[in-house]
C-alpha cells in the first residue's frame, strides 16, 4: 500500500505500443513526468502518522491492553481526533495510483513487476519474522501466531486463505496487490499510454458502482468499490501531472473524489462497527478525504514544488517500514513505557513514535537499501538461454 515518490521509469526501447496524440504533444517535462516528487514523500509519512496516532490513541483493542487503560480515558481530547487518523489509508492509496501510473507508463511487463515485489517484500518479510519473534518472547504478553500461519504471512496471501495476520496493516497490502494486478493487466502489459489509462479509469469507475449495486462478494473482491476512487483518482492525477489542460483527467479525479468521499463516509460513519466511533463526523470523514485529495493534487500540479527539501527523501524512505511495524511493536513499547516505567501518557506516545522511526530507518539502512535493488535486478533480469552441452 505504500509507495516511494520515485521519478517514473525511462522509456524503455522495448515498450510496447506508442502513446497517443496527447502524449507525443506533451512538452518534454511533461512527458518525463518531472524529477523526484519530494512533497510527496512527505505526504506518505504524515499519512503513515495519522495512523500511527489513530493506533496508538484513536481505538480500543489490544492497544488498551498495552496502555493499561482505554486510550479514552488517558486522551480525553486527542482520541476524539485520532480516531480519523485511520484515513491516512485513503490517503495512501491516493497517493499510489499517482505513483503506481507513474511507474508504469511505458514499462515493460516485468520491469513493472520487478519494481512492485522489490519494493513490497523484503521490508515485509523481515517485519513478519521480527514481530513473530517479538511475540514469541516470554516477556511479551501479546499472542504469537502459530509458525505454520507465520510461514503463510510470508507470502502476503493469508487474508484470502483465511490465515491468521502477522501484522495488522497488511490487509492494506492485499488491497495494494489486487491493484496492482488490475492495473498490470489492463494497462502495462499492452502498454500504458493516456488513451489506456483513460479506457481504464472509467471501466474501473462504473464496475465499482456496479459492484456496490450488485453485493456480490466475488465482484467486491476484484473491483474493490470502496478503494477503487481513491486509485482511479491518483491515477488521473498523474494525468494531470503530465497535462494540466486535460480535461478528461480532471473528470476522472471530480468523480472520483465525489464518489471516494462519500464510500469513506459509508464505510467508517455507517460500516461494520462503525458503532464504536459514534462520535465520528460525516462532514469530518468527507474533510479528511477532501484535504487528501487536495494534497496530491497540489503536488501534481507542481504548487508544492518549493518543498523540495532532502530531507523529505529520507522521510519517504522511512514510511513503508514504519507502517509495517509501527502498530505490534508499538503495543510492546508502550506496554514497557507506560506499564513497565511509568512514563507519562503523553510522553509514551511521542517515544513510541520515535522509537518506530528509529527502527524503520535501520529497516531502510539495512534490509531495503541491500535487498530492494538486489531482487529488483533479479527478478527483471531475462532469464538465460540454456546452455548446449557438447561433447560425451
Amino acid at each position: 500500500m505504500i509507495e516511494t515518490a520515485v521519478s517514473p521509469a525511462r522509456p524503455q526501447s522495448a515498450a510496447p505500443a506508442p502513446a497517443g496524440a496527447r502524449d507525443a504533444a506533451a512538452p518534454p517535462r511533461a512527458r518525463a513526468g518531472g524529477g523526484r516528487l519530494r512533497p510527496l514523500d512527505g505526504l506518505r509519512l504524515l499519512a503513515a502518522l495519522m495512523v500511527a496516532v489513530y493506533h496508538y490513541a484513536g481505538r480500543g483493542g489490544e492497544v488498551t491492553r498495552a496502555w493499561g487503560s482505554s486510550p479514552k480515558d488517558l486522551f480525553p481530547s486527542l482520541h476524539v481526533w485520532a480516531a480519523y487518523g485511520c484515513l491516512g489509508v485513503q490517503v495512501f492509496f491516493v497517493i499510489s495510483g499517482f505513483v503506481i501510473c507513474m511507474s508504469g507508463w511505458r514499462r515493460p511487463l516485468r520491469s513493472f513487476f520487478a519494481s512492485r515485489a522489490a519494493r513490497l517484500m523484503p521490508a515485509y518479510w523481515v517485519a513478519v519474522l521480527l514481530v513473530t519473534a517479538v511475540f514469541a518472547l516470554p516477556g511479551v504478553v501479546y499472542e504469537a501466531v502459530s509458525p505454520s500461519e507465520a510461514l503463510l504471512n510470508l507470502t502476503l496471501l493469508q487474508q484470502p486463505l483465511g490465515g491468521d495476520r502477522v501484522l495488522g496493516v497488511c490487509w492494506t497490502l492485499w488491497v495494494e496487490i489486487r491493484f496492482y494486478a488490475l492495473f498490470a493487466l489492463f494497462v502495462v502489459a499492452p502498454g500504458a499510454n493516456r488513451r489506456r489509462v483513460v479506457l481504464f479509469c472509467a471501466v474501473w469507475t462504473l464496475a465499482a458502482a456496479i459492484a456496490t449495486a450488485a453485493e456480490e462478494p466475488l465482484l467486491d473482491l476484484v473491483v474493490m468499490p470502496e478503494h477503487a476512487p481513491l486509485f482511479i483518482g491518483g491515477i488521473g492525477m498523474y494525468l494531470l501531472h503530465r497535462d494540466r489542460r486535460d480535461a478528461l483527467a480532471w473528470g476522472i479525479v471530480a468523480v472520483s473524489w465525489l464518489t471516494g468521499q462519500h464510500q469513506a463516509v459509508q464505510s467508517l460513519w455507517h460500516g461494520r462497527g462503525a458503532e464504536h466511533f459514534s462520535y465520528r463526523s460525516a462532514s469530518v470523514i468527507a474533510l479528511v478525504v477532501t484535504l487528501g485529495f487536495l494534497a496530491v493534487l497540489a503536488v501534481a500540479l507542481g504548487r508544492l514544488r518549493r518543498a523540495d527539501w532532502r530531507w523529505l527523501t529520507t522521510a519517504g524512505a522511512l514510511t513503508y517500514p514504519f507502517y509495517l511495524v509501527h502498530e505490534h511493536l508499538g503495543w510492546v513499547v508502550i506496554d514497557a513505557l507506560h506499564q513497565g516505567l511509568g512514563v507519562p501518557p503523553a510522553l509514551t506516545l511521542a517515544a513510541t513514535v520515535a522509537v518506530m522511526l528509529i527502527l524503520a530507518w535501520l529497516f531502510n539502512r539495512f534490509v531495503e537499501r541491500r535487498a530492494t535493488p538486489w531482487l529488483r535486478r533479479s527478478l527483471a533480469a531475462p532469464a538465460g538461454k540454456p546452455r548446449v552441452r557438447t561433447g560425451p
